[in-house]
C-alpha cells in the first residue's frame, strides 16, 4: 500500500500564547486527516533559518526568523488524501484580511506578520519541512479505527 499524503504545519507562536492549539487541531481531525507527528519546542535560530531559507535576501527574513524564535511552536506532521491542498484551503489567505471566513486565519488570525499558522504550499516543500522539524523515528505510521469504512467510501 502507498503511503498516503503528508504535510507540516506549525502553530506559530502567537497561536500558541493565545491558546489556540486544541481549536486548530480540532480542525483538521474534524476534517479527517490523521496526525502522525507532533511536538512543541522553541526554535533554534539556524532552524528557523534553514525553514525560512527561500527568503533569506527578502526584506522580511530577519522579521520572520525573529518571530518564529520568539516562543513555543507546535510542530505536526498531518496525512491523508489531498492533505497539502486540502490544509492550504483550511489555513486561508497569507493575509487575514484576505483570508475567508471559516479559514483558520479568517477567523483566528491577526495580521500578516502574526498569522497564527505554517502549512506546506507543496510536495517538495512539505518533504523538506517534515524532515527539517522531525527525524523519522518521530513520524507515527499507524492505521484509525475507522481506516474500513474510509477506503469502503
Amino acid at each position: 500500500m502507498m503511503a498516503a499524503e503528508r504535510t507540516f504545519i506549525a502553530i506559530k507562536p502567537d497561536g500558541v500564547q493565545r491558546g489556540l492549539v486544541g481549536e486548530i487541531l480540532g480542525r483538521f481531525e474534524r476534517k479527517g486527516f490523521k496526525l502522525v507527528a507532533l511536538k512543541q519546542l522553541t526554535p533554534t535560530r539556524e532552524l528557523a533559518e534553514k525553514h525560512y531559507g527561500v527568503h533569506r535576501e527578502r526584506p522580511f527574513f530577519e522579521g520572520l526568523v525573529a518571530f518564529i524564535t520568539s516562543g513555543p511552536v507546535v510542530a505536526m506532521v498531518w496525512e491523508g488524501d489531498g492533505v497539502i491542498a486540502s490544509a492550504r484551503k483550511l489555513i486561508g489567505a497569507t493575509k487575514p484580511l484576505d483570508a475567508e471566513p471559516g479559514t483558520i486565519r479568517g477567523d483566528l488570525a491577526v495580521n500578516i506578520g502574526r498569522n497564527v499558522i505554517h502549512g506546506s504550499d507543496g510536495c517538495e516543500t512539505a518533504a523538506f519541512e517534515i524532515g527539517l522539524w522531525f527525524n523519522s523515528t518521530e513520524l507515527n505510521n499507524w492505521q484509525p479505527s475507522d481506516y474500513v469504512w474510509r477506503v469502503e467510501s
